[in-house]
C-alpha cells in the first residue's frame, strides 16, 4: 500500500533510540524526509546512519527537552520549517509511589512531558493548517487506558496529553490536520528492560523472572517488536489514514483488558 507520504517532512521527538527511532525508520522507508531529535549527539548520528543505510533522507537536531534554552533554540529553528508530520515522544518519568511525589518533581516532569510537546505542536501547527495537510501522532502509554502500578507520574501526565489531543483534534479536523495517539503495550525497548530491572530490585526476583511473569499476562505471550509499533505510527501519519482523528490505537498484543 502506498502511504502517500513520500517527500513529506516528519519531525520525530525522542528518536535516537527505542520507539521514536523505530517510528522514524518506518516513516523513512515510506519516503518521508525525517528529522531526528535527542540529547546525545553520537547516538543521534548512529541513528541517522541506520536510516541512510536504507536510502532514507534524514537529519538530526541535538536537543535536551529538559533544557528550556535548548527547546527555545529548536523552536526558533522550526519557525521556517514546513513540518508535515509530527510524532511526539519522550522518555518516561521515574517509577515509584505517587502519594509522596515532591511538587518540584511534578513541575519538572510536567514541563518535559506536557509543556514541551504542546509548544512544538504550536510551532508547526499553523503551517499544517495553512497547507491543508498535517499529521500529529502522540506516543503515549498503556497507562492512559489501564493505570500501571508504580508509574503514577506517567499515568497522570500522559492522561493529560490524551485530553489535549482529543480536544485539538476537533479544532483542526476541518483544516486537514489529524491528531491521534498510539498506545504501546510491552514493546521490547531499553525502557521496558529498565522497568523490569526496577521491578526485580523491588521484589527480589531475577530480571528474567519478572520478564517471564510480564509476558505471561499478554495474550500473545511475548513482548512486541518496535517495528510492530512503528507500523501503527506510520499508518496514522499517512495519507490513507485521512479520516481518522481524535483516536487512540493500541499496539499491545491484547494486554489491555478493557474493551
Amino acid at each position: 500500500m502506498d502511504m502517500g507520504i513520500a517527500g513529506r517532512l516528519a519531525l520525530v521527538m525522542g528518536s535516537s533510540q527505542g520507539l521514536g527511532l523505530a517510528s522514524a525508520q518506518a516513516l523513512a522507508r515510506e519516503g518521508a524526509r525525517v528529522i531526528l531529535t535527542g540529547r546525545d549527539a553520537a547516538r543521534l548520528e548512529a541513528a541517522c546512519a541506520t536510516i541512510r543505510a536504507t536510502g532514507g533522507t534524514v537529519e538530526a537536531r541535538v536537543v535536551d527537552f529538559a533544557d528550556a534554552a535548548q527547546v527555545a533554540t529548536l523552536l526558533e529553528g522550526l519557525a521556517d520549517t514546513a513540518i508535515d508530520i509530527l510524532v511526539t515522544n519522550g522518555g518516561g518519568p521515574p517509577p515509584g509511589p505517587i502519594a509522596d511525589v515532591a511538587p518540584e518533581v511534578w513541575q519538572a516532569q510536567f514541563d518535559r512531558m506536557v509543556t514541551v510537546p504542546l509548544r512544538i505542536v504550536q510551532a508547526v501547527l499553523p503551517g499544517m493548517r495553512a497547507r491543508g495537510w498535517g499529521r500529529i501522532v502522540n506516543i503515549v502509554s498503556s497507562g492512559v487506558v489501564q493505570p500501571i502500578p508504580n508509574l503514577g507520574i506517567s499515568n497522570t501526565l500522559r492522561m493529560g496529553l490524551i485530553g489535549w489531543a482529543k480536544t485539538l483534534a476537533t479544532e483542526v479536523a476541518a483544516d486537514g490536520v489529524t491528531v491521534n495517539s498510539v498506545v504501546p503495550g510491552r514493546i521490547h525497548t531499553t525502557r521496558v528492560d529498565q522497568l523490569d530491572a526496577a521491578a526485580a530490585g523491588r521484589t527480589g526476583k531475577t530480571v528474567e523472572e519478572v520478564a517471564a511473569a510480564s509476558r505471561a499476562t499478554i495474550p500473545m505471550r511475548r513482548y512486541g517488536h518496535p517495528d510492530e509499533f512503528a507500523a501503527a505510527v506510520c499508518f496514522l501519519s499517512s495519507a490513507v489514514a485521512s479520516y481518522m482523528t481524535g483516536s487512540m490505537m493500541r499496539v499491545d498484543g491484547g494486554m489491555i483488558r478493557s474493551c
